[in-house]
């Protein structure tokens, strides 16, 4: 009797911790084509959760504040999409950049990474110090 209660209640645990949200998107990364200084890029990031449960994603980092991200207010239901917003000021930004977001969610992985690259193309006024 005992043998059969245990193993009801870890057939029953297995069962609610294999249910986990699972967040996917088409594309991790977006590139764009080169860009002038002083551009402002808005873009957007389609996520849809893959899960058994539902996805939360609680809160975003970024590597400064010229990259501005708008989360989903709302749970994402299993098999529901939602977009996440992203704006980026090339203000004060040149050349190379490549700019990562880390999402805080309940996945698994507990972190979510979505990344964007793109080339600034310097202001032409702007003027770089001389090398010694």
């Amino acid at each position: 009797m005992r043998s059969t209660l245990l193993l009801i209640i870890l057939f029953k645990t297995a069962l609610v911790f294999g249910q986990v949200a699972v967040f996917s998107v088409k594309y991790k990364t977006i590139k764009f084509p080169n860009t002038a200084e002083g551009e402002v890029l808005k873009f957007s990031y389609e996520i849809k959760n893959n899960g058994k449960s539902a996805l939360e994603i609680y809160s975003s980092e970024t590597e400064c504040s010229c990259t501005e991200v708008t989360l989903p207010s709302e749970k994402i239901l299993p098999g529901e999409f939602a977009t996440i917003k992203v704006v980026f000021d090339t203000k004060g930004k040149y050349y190379f950049q490549n700019r990562m977001i880390y999402l805080n969610t309940n996945t698994r992985k507990g972190k979510e990474l979505l990344r964007f690259k793109v080339f600034v193309e310097p202001d032409p006024e702007r003027v770089f110090p001389k090398d010694p």
